[in-house]
């Protein structure tokens, strides 16, 4: 038998504040099923602080705690954790995963622009907006006039897919034009073709200086961002406690995102998850324990390979963003890089943040720039953002990259 659409997630709403609120799924399994689950639950700005996952292989069980905003929409959280399910056949109960077999259609993508008079947090503000929407951010390309006006660019595409209709540009032009609250204001919504996306598109190489900017700071230069020590993250692989599936052990500090940093790992690893549990603990310690497979449903024996995933998991771990605060000559310039998921996607709400931190630090931005590239042997979603020096920064450089780091990793 099939289970009812609505009982493939159930979600049990915390009773009094301070409560954790439960959700559970029931639907068939597949690989990167936890990490999609995750995402959105992390889009939604909740926090995971326990969880259990078991499968068979064909049908899996999740349950996670989470604790977060109250004007969370909880209806719409769970129209979005339910498409992100496999599909279930009335017949067997039990059927393919529907994307494997005909590839979803590319999202429309929609330009924003809009100019108007510049102050302090507006692009958070906007930002903020787009966020309630769903409206989901994939470059931005911001500029300041010499006469104090902005002018914004957003290649958005609409998680609701209603852009299109006269209707809801409209609600999104109005919900903007009151944040923004200019007269002056000139709001603008577009379809756009392919071949104005393409020409949007960043270089897919940024220049070397850039690349060493982000990247010198490999484990030991984490500690200038106030981020863990090496020493505190502690991955254990064992393959002598359970005869079909290798045990996976992680203890480490809490951050914003760990759950879906971890599996979003083992997703592009293409690792299957069998049975696991996480939970917290006093002073932000995690615990997790996983049993897991690879594709070919046998256990990591190689030990090259249990290197090289324990390596990736420990970086990842210390470091699921990299940030740094450079000089371009006379300018300051924030660097913020994330990893993006071989099938695409990249870590929701980090332009949120960012401008979050920096509208409570103080610093206004001059310019901002998000893009792709390809770094190393990886794709790499990278946020430059050029701080207004004109009368001096009054922020010190080390206290923004330290701000900027505590919000992205949820320790504000």
């Amino acid at each position: 038998m099939g289970i009812l659409h609505d009982d493939v997630v159930i979600i049990r709403e915390a009773e009094k504040e301070g409560e954790t609120t439960i959700i559970t799924v029931n639907c068939p399994d597949k690989t990167g099923l936890g990490c999609d689950l995750c995402r959105i639950i992390l889009f939604f700005g909740l926090s995971i602080v326990r969880g259990d996952v078991s499968t068979d292989g064909k049908w899996c069980y999740i349950v996670f705690w989470v604790v977060g905003k109250q004007r969370t929409r909880w209806s719409l959280l769970k129209k979005r954790l339910i498409e992100a399910c496999p599909c279930c056949s009335s017949a067997s109960g039990i059927s393919y995963y529907r994307s494997e077999l005909q590839p979803p259609k590319p999202p429309d993508v929609f330009l924003l622009k809009f100019c108007c008079h510049d102050r302090k947090g507006l692009l958070h503000d906007v930002t903020e907006v787009l966020s309630e929407l769903e409206l989901i951010i994939h470059k931005v390309k911001v500029s300041t006039t010499p006469d104090g006006k902005v002018v914004d660019l957003f290649f958005i595409t609409d998680t609701r897919e209603l852009l299109h209709t006269k209707k809801r540009r409209d609600d999104t032009i109005e919900q903007l034009s009151v944040i923004l609250g200019d007269p002056l204001i000139t709001i603008d919504i577009e379809l756009v073709g392919p071949e104005i996306t393409a020409c949007s598109q960043a270089s897919p190489f940024l220049p070397s200086s850039i690349t060493e900017d982000i990247f010198d700071l490999e484990l030991p230069g984490s500690l200038r961002s106030g981020t863990s020590t090496s020493d505190s993250v502690s991955i254990g692989i064992d393959n002598s406690l359970s005869p079909a599936h290798t045990l996976v052990q992680v203890i480490c500090q809490d951050h914003k995102g760990l759950l879906y940093d971890i599996m979003r790992t083992l997703k592009d690893y293409n690792i299957q998850i069998s049975y696991g549990r996480f939970s917290t603990k006093p002073r932000g310690k995690c615990e997790l324990d996983l049993f897991i497979v690879q594709a070919d449903g046998k256990k990591i024996v190689d030990p090259s390979k249990q290197q090289s995933l324990s390596s990736r998991l420990r970086i990842e771990l210390l470091h699921p963003l990299r940030v740094n605060v450079v000089s371009r000559g006379p300018d300051t310039e924030l660097l913020v890089a994330n990893p993006v998921e071989l099938s695409g996607k990249g870590r929701p709400l980090v332009f949120y943040d960012i401008t979050l931190a920096l509208k409570m630090l103080g610093p206004c931005i001059f310019s901002a720039e998000v893009g792709r590239h390809v770094i190393g042997d990886r794709e790499w979603e990278v946020y430059r953002i050029l701080l207004d020096d004109g009368e001096g920064l009054s922020v010190p450089r080390n206290k923004i990259e330290k701000g900027v780091w505590k919000m992205l990793m949820g320790w504000v």
